[in-house]
């Protein structure tokens, strides 16, 4: 079992940035692959930014790309992403996850990762 807790969402003007959290506990990380989703009202559930917990590889999905970054810090078990130059159409429920994912599984698929956390809100104003 992994339980990962967010944390860092809030109310941000366009332009601004701000960074998100995710504790993570109960397992060693070293085999997993973790990710940012998110869902907008009335939207599926989107692939956003994802991290292999030991090599330090990521990918964006293109709308985020050059404003967002994925990082972790193994020490402290905890995932962050930076969201910077923050647009309206960011705004939703933001989740970290957590999956034991081989190379053949598709990594944006939140299908595909077992452990979620429970959210945390982002909104952005124009």
């Amino acid at each position: 079992q992994v339980q990962l807790v967010e944390s860092g969402g809030g109310l941000v003007q366009a332009g601004g940035s701000l960074r998100l959290s995710c504790a993570a506990s109960g397992r060693t990380l070293s085999a997993y692959t973790m990710g940012w989703f998110r869902q907008a009202p009335g939207k599926d559930r989107e692939f956003v930014a994802t991290i292999r917990w030991s090599s330090g590889s990521n990918l964006y999905t293109d709308s985020v790309k050059g404003r967002f970054t994925i990082s972790r810090d193994t020490a402290k078990n905890t995932l962050y992403l930076q969201m910077n130059i923050l647009k309206p159409e960011d705004t939703a429920v933001y989740f970290c996850a957590a999956g034991s994912l081989v190379p053949t599984v598709d990594i944006m698929d939140p299908r595909n990762y077992a452990y979620w956390g429970q959210g945390t809100q982002v909104t952005v104003s124009s």
